[in-house]
């Protein structure tokens, strides 16, 4: 079936925008990306910062819900005591490495532009606290049930450091690559998974009392 051209639009800039950035590419080269008379770009979207919003927007929304109900979920297993720690960073993670494993091109270019907004100075902040921060919270109070003794601000550098690790994994540097001198493939993200969720737990639960074991 055919693409609309919203849709190839979308397309067209999601991929452009992870490999040369927002600000590396024009909403002409889009356009022709994507195959489309540059006016019908200006109608659907208006200005480039829309369409990168339009972008970021579409699968955010997707991404949130399905780590929402795996939350959910975990929440509603355990109750009514709070889940284990380790299932809750399991609902946080999980959604974002099964997309990019297994969700195409389009997943993979959309986490190549979280990286890279996550690590820019003026862009990262406003856009991850616009499409991410209420997902976020909702995460960080499940965390904080799970470990009601803990400082709060040893937990929110912990998710700091949660964010700056999904970032690395999904920047597409390969480093891990050569590194392992071939060991470890940065693109086998079951193999990511199967030892972020256990490696980011244990950093939480080192803060699970409030006595600092700095």
């Amino acid at each position: 079936m055919a693409l609309d051209t919203k849709t190839l639009i979308l397309d067209a800039a999601e991929k452009l925008f992870a490999t040369r950035g927002f600000y590396g590419v024009s909403m002409r080269q889009i356009t022709i990306e994507a195959g489309v008379d540059p006016a019908l770009a200006n109608y659907h979207f208006g200005k480039k910062r829309n369409l990168f919003d339009a972008v970021m927007l579409r699968r955010a929304e997707v991404l949130n819900r399905e780590r929402i109900q795996m939350l959910d979920d975990c929440l509603r297993r355990a109750k009514p005591n709070p889940p284990p720690l380790e299932e809750i960073i399991d609902a946080f993670t999980h959604a974002l490495l099964n997309r990019s494993n297994k969700g195409g091109a389009g997943w993979k270019h959309y986490f190549a532009i979280i990286a890279q907004i996550n690590n820019h100075p003026e862009l990262g902040g406003v856009i991850m606290t616009q499409y991410f921060d209420p997902l976020a919270k909702k995460f960080m109070k499940a965390i904080t049930r799970a470990l009601p003794d803990a400082q709060p601000e040893d937990l929110y550098w912990c998710y700091h450091f949660l964010s700056g690790a999904l970032t690395l994994t999904f920047s597409g540097t390969n480093r891990i690559n050569n590194l392992s001198d071939g060991l470890c493939n940065a693109s086998d993200l079951d193999a990511v998974h199967e030892r972020l969720v256990p490696f980011i737990t244990a950093g939480f639960s080192i803060f699970k009392s409030s006595v600092s074991q700095r």
